[in-house]
């Protein structure tokens, strides 16, 4: 039992010390500035670098059941590193197609990088 309780805490210090947690939402500590993030009003918008940065791609509609129809990044195999929510709604997302494997979701006017370790293959308000 003792052997478990230092691993914990020194695995809570090491996240302090570098600042490393997984999230899988995109709703940071401090909000992201929307002016970082290219992304109409309106629009649902994922990105292939961080921070808004890479190829862009956007959806006006509330879902979209396939990204890789009209994304040409998902297309390529490329993962999704951040997002910026431009609609009104929470917009949830999921790395299969048809909604299937819910992965995260970001509140409307928000967004923020990603783990960056997937692609968001649909999504759909919350």
């Amino acid at each position: 039992m003792r052997r478990i309780r230092s691993f914990a805490v020194a695995a809570s210090a090491l996240v302090t010390v570098l600042g490393v947690a997984p999230a899988a939402n995109a709703t940071p500590a401090a909000p992201e500035s929307r002016a970082a993030y290219n992304c109409s009003p309106g629009y649902f918008c994922i990105y292939s670098g961080w921070n808004g940065g890479g190829t862009r791609c956007q959806w006006s509609s509330a879902r979209r059941a396939n990204t890789a129809d009209d994304c040409s990044f998902i297309r390529r195999g490329q993962n999704v590193r951040s997002v910026w929510n431009g609609t009104g709604h929470r917009v949830q997302y999921y790395t299969g197609t048809n909604y299937q494997s819910r992965v995260g979701s970001t509140p409307a006017g928000r967004g923020g990088n990603l783990q960056g370790n997937y692609q968001i293959r649909s999504f759909k308000p919350q």
